[in-house]
């Protein structure tokens, strides 16, 4: 079974972004079709790929590790949506995340352009930030 799966890759080839084939089927991975969708057992496994990332990205930033659980959720819910470069740029939140000034953090989550393109998400968050519930 080796032989035979290291055959068909060598024959597809990797291309960890997507492309576009030949028969201009948008395709990622060893020929996966995506136009075809995903099963919900990947959606799944990506899915927790992409938390494990989200969650190791923030536990670098001392910011985020003195916080207490809920704040710490509220936060890992914001990275997982904008990524560690887009959340790094919210220097008045953090500095007020520092000063364990929750009211003031959520507030400043709040006053931004992705509050306003994720609207109920981010109301969620800076409550959560705000309250730790």
């Amino acid at each position: 079974m080796q032989d035979l799966q290291d055959w068909i890759k060598n024959c597809e080839g990797l291309d960890l972004k997507s492309y576009v084939d030949t028969n201009g089927h948008l395709t990622i991975g060893w020929g996966r079709n995506l136009e075809d969708g995903i099963r919900l057992d990947e959606a799944e496994l990506m899915f927790k790929n992409d938390l494990e990332q989200t969650i190791s990205e923030l536990q670098a930033c001392e910011w985020f590790t003195m916080q207490p659980p809920g704040v710490r959720n509220a936060l890992i819910n914001m990275n997982f949506n904008l990524g560690i470069t887009k959340m790094n740029g919210f220097k008045k939140m953090i500095a007020a995340l520092q000063a364990k000034d929750y009211t003031t953090a959520a507030l400043e989550a709040l006053d931004s352009r992705w509050a306003n393109q994720v609207h109920k998400r981010a109301n969620d968050i800076a409550v959560m930030i705000r309250t730790g519930k």
